[in-house]
């Protein structure tokens, strides 16, 4: 699955993509609503190495694209099948480099577009921590409606969590 937009690529995850990942995977601030630790550089390798067989969607396998811009990759967008047949769960890490630039927006438009369009999804929806505002105002920008607020559902370093889950079905896209 390769994607392009006005100014991006998004493409599987590649061996060469490691150190632009550690890039931003080893900030505090970008792993604070994510299950993983920050990256270290001793574990870097065995972090990343672990995704590298993400690379496509078939037998409901989780799929990772690299997002492309001017041949570094800024950001990640994950798509996981759901148990439920035709929905798609997606995900996104980006550097906060390449913040408030639209690249979030871009390529996870593109890639809700492709599962749509191309997939036939009937709904693509995200689960995102409560804290996380950037996080819900790019689901609230993408169209997809807040469905559900599930209260301390999540146990995460080391404290109960919210969730909001996002969604949006295909025939709203």
């Amino acid at each position: 699955m390769n994607l392009q937009t006005k100014r991006l690529q998004l493409r599987p995850i590649e061996a060469k993509d490691l150190n632009d990942y550690f890039e931003f995977y080893q900030l505090d601030s970008v792993c604070q609503y994510l299950p993983n630790e920050p990256w270290r550089p001793e574990n870097k390798t065995e972090n990343f190495e672990s995704n590298l067989s993400s690379t496509n969607l078939e037998n409901g396998s989780k799929l990772l694209l690299s997002v492309i811009y001017q041949e570094k990759a800024i950001g990640v967008v994950f798509i996981m099948p759901d148990e439920m047949i035709d929905n798609f769960e997606i995900g996104y890490v980006f550097n906060p480099t390449f913040s408030k630039q639209g690249f979030a927006f871009e390529a996870v438009s593109a890639t809700v577009d492709y599962l749509f369009k191309i997939i036939k999804a009937h709904r693509v929806f995200a689960n995102l921590d409560t804290r996380n505002l950037a996080s819900m105002k790019l689901c609230e920008k993408l169209g997809m409606r807040q469905e559900a607020h599930y209260i301390e559902d999540y146990w995460l370093k080391g404290e109960w969590t919210d969730s909001y889950i996002y969604g949006i079905l295909n025939r709203e896209w």
